[in-house]
């Protein structure tokens, strides 16, 4: 049977899947919807999405399962307890693109594969833009030759690479919002030393662009920070979930990531004075008022 005959479930249609699903969509692939909040999942009607009532009804029939879901225990919850794991056929496959530890990540995987459900952690970067366009970039861990014969059901998203056994596809993408995170940092403090001494953070900006500092995270966080306009494409409170999750992954692989133990405090503190849905590029604005009691 052929990929595109092959019935897809989607669980988790916010942000990140609603685009995702009208990529597959759009690719020939017949996919069912579910969603908490069902009118984001209704939303995806019009472009040929089936909606369903339960996560249990939308996995009915699919030999693939996405689930794009806030973190682990939501992720475990629709597994587990709502009935998805029970409702699978043997030799289905499940494949996580929500961010969530490591470990959940390979307790699921274990759990699954004691029902003969087959099991890919696969979480993705690049953002709305990215799930809208088809380019994320997308870290899979499990088996390999499973990424493989999925590399169909994975081309409209964007591109697939494999990392390793079960858990380093999570281990990747946190290693990713570790970058990122550090880097959104540096750009802000860099801007903040060059206004304070009496340069244009828009001049800065341009000024380092193709430079060894050029990183999309210059590009578009950047831009958010010369504009002062900051959404919540990226809350922080994700951003500092992230950084929950590396430092106690790696505390138990007894590393010390000096950095990242800075950043996390940083967000912590944004996170709690009420920056939790504000883009974590508005880390600008606690960097601020930690100066100058500057920043609205």
């Amino acid at each position: 049977m052929s990929d595109k005959a092959r019935n897809i479930a989607f669980l988790g249609t916010g942000l990140m899947g609603a685009p995702m699903v009208r990529r597959l969509l759009g690719a020939g692939f017949p996919v069912t919807v579910w969603n908490r909040d069902k009118t984001k999942a209704e939303a995806l009607a019009q472009d040929g999405a089936v909606v369903a009532d339960t996560p249990a009804a939308a996995v009915n029939g699919a030999a693939v399962v996405f689930t794009m879901l806030s973190d682990g225990n939501a992720v475990g919850d629709v597994l587990f307890s709502k009935g998805v794991a029970d409702a699978l056929a043997a030799g289905a496959i499940v494949i996580d693109s929500s961010s969530i530890s490591p470990k959940q990540a390979r307790e699921h995987a274990g759990k699954l594969a004691e029902r003969g459900i087959r099991h890919l952690d696969a979480p993705v970067s690049g953002g709305v833009v990215g799930a809208t366009a088809g380019t994320l970039a997308i870290m899979a861990g499990g088996d390999e030759a499973l990424v493989g014969q999925l590399a169909d059901v994975f081309a409209p998203l964007g591109r697939v690479t494999y990392v390793g056994p079960s858990g380093t596809g999570q281990l990747a993408k946190l290693g990713n919002q570790q970058i990122v995170a550090v880097t959104i940092g540096a750009v802000a403090e860099a801007m903040m030393l060059v206004e304070a001494g009496g340069g244009s953070r828009e001049a800065f900006r341009r000024a380092i662009r193709g430079g060894f500092a050029e990183s999309r995270i210059l590009d578009v966080h950047g831009q958010r920070m010369v504009e002062r306009s900051f959404g919540n494409a990226g809350p922080s409170r994700l951003q500092l979930k992230d950084l929950n999750n590396i430092l106690a992954e790696a505390e138990s692989l007894s590393l010390t990531l000096p950095l990242t133990e800075a950043v996390r405090s940083e967000f912590a503190e944004f996170v709690a004075n009420g920056g939790g849905d504000t883009d974590h590029s508005g880390l600008l604005l606690h960097l601020e008022k930690k100066n100058t009691g500057a920043g609205e």
